[in-house]
């Protein structure tokens, strides 16, 4: 009974922990950026507005996770979001199927993907980096396909995930069984012991491949929903070859680097949506400033170097994947 305690009280402390580096980060950055332009950044309204653009990244975030933790990477995210995207616009409007052809359209055409980048990266036993580039050129041909010579446009009377309430509930609908599935399934425990140590988890007679694959499908259905979100926004996407569609793959991939760099505290998920908010001030604070855009990612970079290399402690004799 007293060991369970306190192994739960060293939980919870450790939980703790993690909340308050969070915290201090998202008001550290706030407050640096409201110092130098006090007149342009950080109002109450400008906050909620970073908090809403945090949101759509955010539920992609939680679901590649699951491919990250492993160790597995995906350079086709990009490609996903705008294919997913395109397909549940033409659902929604071409075919008049409305909110379901949207949301449907967007979720399954990511898992399809997903799938497809975890049959593939398991058969052909190549980096999963390399599979992932190959397929996403794939998937702009196809979202480009699609798409014609316009960007598929969501009409108005179908814009309501793209802001409050609409946004913040799927959100928290993603949020919530991306969580319950890390948690709380046979899914989540064998991804942190596939991620821990591949290994010892074929000895343990868990089917490596089989939750690979998984791990890809779930990514690929929670980027549908940033796709949904996306194109609820935005209202169009437009359909990008030759790797353009690269540049969204960007704050996805960060906000996972805090859910791994947290990971520890217990708390990856709440650690992606929060990182993703606090990466958000810092963009915003460089648009508010006027900033060159490469400088920008340059201080992004760094910033998600500093906060990675702080917050995670290698042991001795543990491979960095």
């Amino acid at each position: 009974m007293g060991s369970s305690e306190n192994a739960a009280a060293r939980k919870l402390s450790g939980s703790v922990k993690g909340y308050l580096i969070l915290v201090l980060l998202v008001v550290a950055a706030w407050a640096i950026f409201k110092i130098i332009t006090p007149g342009n950044f950080g109002s109450p309204k400008n906050l909620l507005s970073y908090f809403e653009a945090s949101l759509m990244v955010a539920t992609g975030a939680v679901g590649f996770f699951f491919v990250m933790v492993m160790g597995m990477f995906d350079f086709s995210i990009g490609a996903n979001i705008m294919l997913s995207a395109i397909v549940g616009c033409v659902m929604a409007q071409r075919f008049g199927l409305g909110y379901p052809g949207l949301i449907l359209g967007c979720i399954i055409t990511g898992a399809l993907v997903g799938t497809l980048n975890g049959f593939f990266y398991v058969k052909l036993r190549i980096p999963s980096m390399i599979v992932t580039t190959g397929l996403a050129l794939i998937y702009e041909s196809i979202a480009n396909y699609i798409a014609g010579s316009q960007a598929p446009t969501l009409p108005s009377d179908l814009r309501a995930l793209g802001s409050m309430p609409g946004n913040i509930i799927l959100a928290a609908c993603a949020f919530i069984v991306s969580y319950v599935l890390l948690n709380y399934t046979k899914i989540g425990t064998y991804t942190y012991a596939i991620g821990s140590n591949e290994f010892v988890a074929k000895n343990m007679g868990i089917n490596v491949n089989k939750y690979k694959i998984l791990a890809f499908i779930i990514s690929g259905s929670f980027l549908g929903v940033e796709a949904v979100l996306t194109i609820s926004y935005g209202s169009s996407m437009v359909a990008t070859t030759g790797m353009g569609s690269m540049s969204r793959n960007f704050f996805p991939t960060m906000g996972c680097f805090f859910g791994l760099a947290l990971k520890k505290y217990g708390i990856p998920i709440q650690a992606i949506i929060i990182g993703e908010f606090f990466i958000n001030i810092i963009y915003y604070g460089f648009v508010a400033l006027g900033a060159p855009t490469a400088i920008q990612d340059v201080i992004v970079g760094l910033a998600l170097l500093i906060i990675v290399t702080l917050t995670t402690k290698v042991d001795k004799g543990e491979i960095v994947k």
